[in-house]
């Protein structure tokens, strides 16, 4: 199959995955937004990459802001005009995207719709719920009213995909309140990078070069935006002795909060080296004793933190401010990977890192038992046999309702046997 896997954020897990179906022999376009300034994979070739695996950076040039709303809306619908351009050249069987911004979804849609791709929705996060939140907090009255329609659109555009495939169960009860049909709906949960992240002695070449304190090291890693506490972290960080330090290796406002206080005497212990090459980001994980995560609570219930299945993969202790229903909490819990507490319990999350610190040998119980759970479920070839299977049923469906020609009908079905 010729397939275009667009992630808008660049994350790791879906370039294993678009690496992992090339490997398979279909023909694999990866996109994503350029000028996104998060964390991101290994997007280039590597020397191992079949020549049927090509990258394609998208939006380089735009004019982006996430902080002022109207440049950003504009950003998103040029980048959606891009990517439409993109489905258009290459005219792809078959278009799995995720983490895109709804007006820019709905461009993709309509490509995919004239050049008859098969269009699977790939949810990691409601971004419609999320946007309709922060709207109505910035502009009240008229921020309601546009949430309602970004809800109406990324409600539509599932309803107009040939397969949706949901990070976690929990997003079924939102999809259920949409009148979305369960036989369209896979759950697939999100995976760590297990292979490109090992446990490390907590040496590393990386901490001797940034100059790393002896004593404990507490790790945050990621975007920390409008979804995330930065308080959390300032109380840790005031609560650390002389030796000991919190690392913040992030990107985002919550990220540029705290680099505005760190001149304050009570955040000295504070240190934020910004976002490191992907190369280095299981150096910088091995070199940490405590990693962290936050997420608010209205954002937990649509939004899952993907750097917990990244801390898992490194074998260290995960301490996490979420509501009890999100699935990276009930990870760490089943798992016994680390410690939950609640988004607003600021007195819990500095507690439960400093356990970690005074208590070596729990630290090392809970490292243990989250390395122990990424192996055994961040499987990624019965991951892609999920996603293939997915594809062929999507591609299945929409032949069904969109036959091709009788003389080319032969020719479709044999390319979807491989």
């Amino acid at each position: 199959m010729r397939i275009l896997i667009h992630d808008y954020a660049g994350h790791p897990a879906p370039i294993f995955l678009s690496r992992s179906l090339a490997a398979r022999g279909h023909q694999v376009t990866h996109a994503w937004f350029a000028a996104d300034s998060g964390p991101k994979g290994r997007l280039h070739r590597n020397e191992t990459d079949p020549k049927s695996l090509v990258f394609a950076p998208l939006g380089a040039s735009l004019a982006y802001s996430k902080t002022k709303l109207w440049q950003r809306r504009r950003g998103d619908i040029a980048y959606g005009k891009e990517l439409a351009k993109l489905v258009t050249q290459i005219s792809p069987d078959l278009v799995l995207s995720g983490n895109t911004p709804t007006e820019a979804q709905e461009a993709l849609l309509d490509a995919c719709a004239r050049t008859q791709s098969r269009f699977v929705y790939w949810c990691q996060d409601f971004y419609a719920l999320a946007a309709a939140q922060i709207l109505a907090r910035k502009l009240p009255l008229l921020g309601q009213l546009v949430g309602s329609y970004y809800r109406h659109l990324e409600r539509r555009q599932m309803q107009r995909a040939a397969a949706i495939i949901l990070i976690t169960e929990d997003f079924c009860r939102q999809t259920d309140a949409w009148g979305l049909a369960r036989d369209k709906i896979a759950v697939i949960p999100n995976w760590g990078p297990i292979a490109e992240i090992k446990v490390q002695a907590r040496d590393t070449d990386w901490g001797q070069r940034h100059q790393l304190q002896a004593g404990t090291r507490f790790v945050y890693t990621g975007t920390l935006a409008e979804k995330h506490n930065p308080a959390l972290l300032s109380a840790l960080a005031q609560k650390l002795g002389p030796e000991e330090e919190l690392l913040l290796i992030a990107s985002g406002s919550g990220a540029d909060d705290l680099a505005a206080q760190t001149s304050a005497t009570q955040l000295q212990r504070l240190r934020l080296l910004g976002l490191q090459p992907i190369e280095s980001f299981g150096q910088v994980l091995a070199s940490g004793d405590v990693l962290l995560a936050v997420i608010e609570r209205d954002a937990g219930s649509f939004s899952v933190p993907s750097k917990i299945l990244s801390y898992l993969c490194a074998g260290r202790p995960i301490v996490l401010a979420a509501p009890k229903h999100n699935l990276a909490a009930q990870i760490l819990r089943r798992s016994g990977a680390g410690q939950v507490v609640d988004p607003e319990d600021t007195a819990g999350f500095v507690g439960a890192a400093l356990a970690y610190r005074d208590d070596p040998a729990a630290a090392r119980r809970a490292g243990a038992a989250g390395r122990a759970y990424a192996e055994a479920q961040f499987d990624l070839a019965a991951i892609t046999d999920r996603f293939e299977a997915i594809f062929a049923k999507a591609c299945a469906v929409s032949d069904l309702a969109h036959p091709p020609p009788a003389p080319a009908r032969a020719a479709l079905t044999q390319r979807q046997l491989g």
